[in-house]
């Protein structure tokens, strides 16, 4: 079967088995989204100590990224992967066990979302630079936007799976899902020859490693524009994981499964936005491009704060994650294309710190936001700090091109 230019990447034998083996884990992670953030509130029924969950998950990336991307460039990245893979599958068995004995408490929680946050932040920039090393630079942005998509259709699939699972059976079950779906990915990657090994052996420290890679990226403005736009749109937009179950409790007042479908319709756009990208010619967007899906973003955002409606909170979503998702995802490919191999892994990991590592503050503001002024002014403020610096940043690139 040979598969039309828009999936062109899954041609390749290799990446196809590790394309569906992620799909399989990331609807499981997202479960566990879903019902990580509902017996948080279930626990508590606290905003803000909903969004230090999202801090304490995130954290990790925010602190040590730049660091796993030097591991990445250093070691095998199968490896890497398979180790990280077995961590987050117990990671997940371990908080269904609690979950199921009802002996779950909060710091609970928050221990095992610190687990996962460690896990992720040496996971991240393997698996975004071993995708290059199994496809190649010419299928690099197809493969890409295929990433984005399975991980946006597992947000679609997964909290819409688990708002009913939830409903009828609990949270417990979901947990135990997202742990199988780790060890499918383990067994995919074992059947793959592509290793991941690093261009070359560095005969310098971590440390020089990391600032060779931070120097790259400083001086390249391209790289520097690329990360300010991930910044905006990541810090401001992204925080779905605070604002979608706030928005459905507190605003709208749904059920378990009202959140899922909520969320459901927010992967929606973002499946749309990633396979835009995929279908693309290939080439990079225009700087212009980008601008306009970051400030669409950021204006929804802003927006959100006027809804009162499930119908109108649903459509807002999907436009959302629609033009946020195209940013990230073009942002992605501009910077592994415009990476040296050697460089890779921690370019990518200069961009896993920032989609992730901005989450740790982002949801901090945000429940603590909602907390003291009510959900509404959160995603008024946090829209308007994102057009806001859109601004700042367009007026810095055009003065830059004008000088």
């Amino acid at each position: 079967m040979t598969f039309p230019r828009g999936l062109r990447a899954l041609n390749q034998a290799e990446y196809r088995r590790f394309f569906w083996a992620q799909l399989v884990a990331q609807i499981g992670s997202w479960m566990q989204s879903v019902a990580q953030a509902w017996l948080v509130l279930q626990l508590t029924d606290s905003p803000f100590l909903l969004g230090l969950i999202g801090t304490l998950q995130f954290g990790p990336v925010l602190l040590f990224s730049v660091f796993s991307g030097a591991v990445a460039d250093r070691f095998v990245k199968r490896r890497i992967l398979i180790a990280t893979q077995a961590t987050l599958a117990v990671q997940a068995v371990g908080l269904g066990a609690l979950a199921w004995s009802g002996h779950a408490e909060y710091w609970h929680v928050a221990a095992l979302a610190m687990v996962l946050g460690f896990a992720n932040v040496i996971e991240m920039p393997a698996r975004q630079s071993y995708v290059a090393d199994i496809v190649g630079r010419e299928d690099l942005i197809n493969a890409v936007a295929l990433n984005s998509a399975s991980f946006n259709a597992a947000r679609i699939v997964g909290p819409a799976v688990a708002g009913v699972m939830i409903g009828q059976f609990g949270v417990v079950p979901a947990f135990f899902v997202n742990g199988v779906g780790h060890l499918v990915v383990i067994a995919a990657l074992l059947t793959l020859t592509t290793t991941g090994k690093p261009a070359a052996r560095s005969i310098t420290g971590v440390l020089a490693d990391i600032a060779q890679g931070i120097r790259h990226a400083l001086s390249t403005p391209r790289i520097r524009l690329l990360l300010g736009l991930l910044f905006v749109v990541s810090f401001s937009v992204f925080n779905f994981s605070v604002y979608v179950p706030l928005l459905a409790k507190t605003v709208l007042g749904l059920g378990a499964e009202g959140f899922g479908y909520l969320m459901a319709a927010l992967g929606v756009g973002a499946v749309a936005g990633a396979l835009t990208v995929g279908a693309s010619s290939g080439r990079e967007p225009s700087i212009m491009t980008m601008f306009i899906e970051a400030t669409l973003a950021c204006g929804g955002l802003f927006l959100m704060f006027s809804v009162r409606h499930v119908a109108v909170a649903a459509l807002m979503l999907v436009a959302i994650g629609y033009t946020g998702t195209m940013l990230v995802a073009t942002c992605n490919t501009a910077l592994q294309l415009a990476a040296p191999d050697a460089l890779r892994g921690r370019i990518m990991s200069l961009y896993v710190l920032i989609w992730g590592g901005s989450f740790p503050i982002g949801a901090f503001l945000v429940g603590a936001i909602s907390e003291a002024w009510g959900v509404p002014r959160a995603f008024a403020v946090m829209g308007g700090f994102g057009l806001a610096t859109l601004l700042a940043l367009s007026l810095w690139w055009r003065l830059r091109r004008s000088a």
